[in-house]
């Protein structure tokens, strides 16, 4: 008997020294966040994390462009991407899929109900941008003007454009459509003289670019009440904001702009060590990502746990954020709802 329990306490302790539970298997030498192409706050945001989360975790971050959403939503939905940089109106659509859910009857993101939350980080704009020179005042001056759109590698654009236009009331019906495949194809246009008007992101580095090369303003859109109700119908997630002049580059006169959350987002089966680690390091160094770029000022520690969501969260991060006391009953609600798709 003696030698039976002897025995099993040998095995006992040889498998407690050889074999490793999950949450102490190794981390991976590195993950990767993907994002879009530089040029686009997207990417600097990106990079951004990617340097925070190197300097200050134990996975170091490495940034890789893609056209846009649409081109590497499908690969983190599989997995085959680590992370991603991307704003929550695509992602809820790409979630819930082009047959629960279509904007101006367009929804052409491959369906990925894999992809999960990991942070809600801060809010992005996006302005109508026109040459400095330019005749149009205001966006009722658009009108049979040149449009930049269709944007079939970057869908996240084309919703930009109708939301803008819807402020104002307007469609595309109403303009001369410019085709171009990403965002920053469409200020190319712009600064070449093939295109009157353009779109992008607020304080991105493409719009100081095109500033630098011929000169460049935003166009205010419309917030006015009635203007904010029309672009929350017309792209539900969006809403409006009035920029100070001076406040960006481009921005030579308080203008109206639409806005968005902006998220950091993974897989559902991203290990949740990995994930953890990612968090952690950026949220212990919240402040050291001001610094590097304007939007920073934006994503906080307030922000990152939150109820108004598109796509449901990672395990590892609602463990992290109930850790922290910041998550609330409503965000299980949230994501009880969101899960439920």
């Amino acid at each position: 008997m003696r030698t039976c329990v002897a025995g099993l306490l040998a095995a006992a302790a040889f498998a407690a020294v050889h074999v490793q539970p999950v949450f102490a298997q190794p981390l991976p030498r590195s993950v990767v966040i993907g994002t879009n192409t530089p040029g686009t706050v997207f990417y600097a945001l990106a990079s951004g994390l990617a340097k925070v989360a190197s300097e200050a975790g134990p996975i170091p971050a490495t940034v890789q462009p893609y056209t846009g959403t649409s081109t590497l939503l499908p690969l983190l939905d599989s997995g085959e991407l680590d992370f991603a940089l991307v704003n929550g109106v695509d992602m809820g659509m790409a979630y819930a899929g082009p047959q629960k859910i279509k904007v101006g009857g367009k929804n052409d993101f491959a369906h990925t109900p894999n992809v999960r939350l990991v942070m809600r980080g801060a809010p992005l704009m996006i302005g109508l941008l026109v040459r400095k020179d330019s005749p149009l005042k205001s966006i009722q001056d658009i009108k049979g003007k040149r449009l930049t759109g269709e944007y079939p590698a970057h869908q996240a654009v084309w919703f930009n454009m109708f939301g803008l236009l819807a402020s104002a009331g307007l469609s595309w019906k109403d303009v001369t459509v410019v085709p171009v495949p990403a965002v920053n194809d469409g200020v190319d246009a712009l600064v070449q003289g093939r295109a009157d008007v353009s779109a992008h992101a607020v304080n991105s580095p493409k719009v100081r670019e095109a500033d630098a090369a011929v000169g460049v303003r935003h166009l205010s859109a419309d917030c006015s009440p009635q203007g904010e109700q029309r672009v929350r119908r017309a792209v539900p997630g969006y809403y409006t904001r009035l920029v100070k002049a001076g406040a960006a580059a481009a921005m030579v006169e308080d203008t109206c702009v639409i806005a968005y959350d902006i998220y950091f987002a993974t897989h559902k089966s991203a290990p949740e060590a990995v994930v953890t680690a990612i968090v952690k390091a950026v949220w212990d160094n919240e402040a050291k990502l001001k610094p590097i770029h304007p939007t920073f000022r934006e994503w906080t520690q307030a922000r990152a746990a939150s109820a108004e969501i598109t796509i449901p969260y990672h395990p590892a991060a609602i463990a992290f954020y109930r850790e922290k006391g910041v998550w609330k009953p409503e965000m299980d609600q949230a994501q009880a709802k969101l899960l439920q798709n």
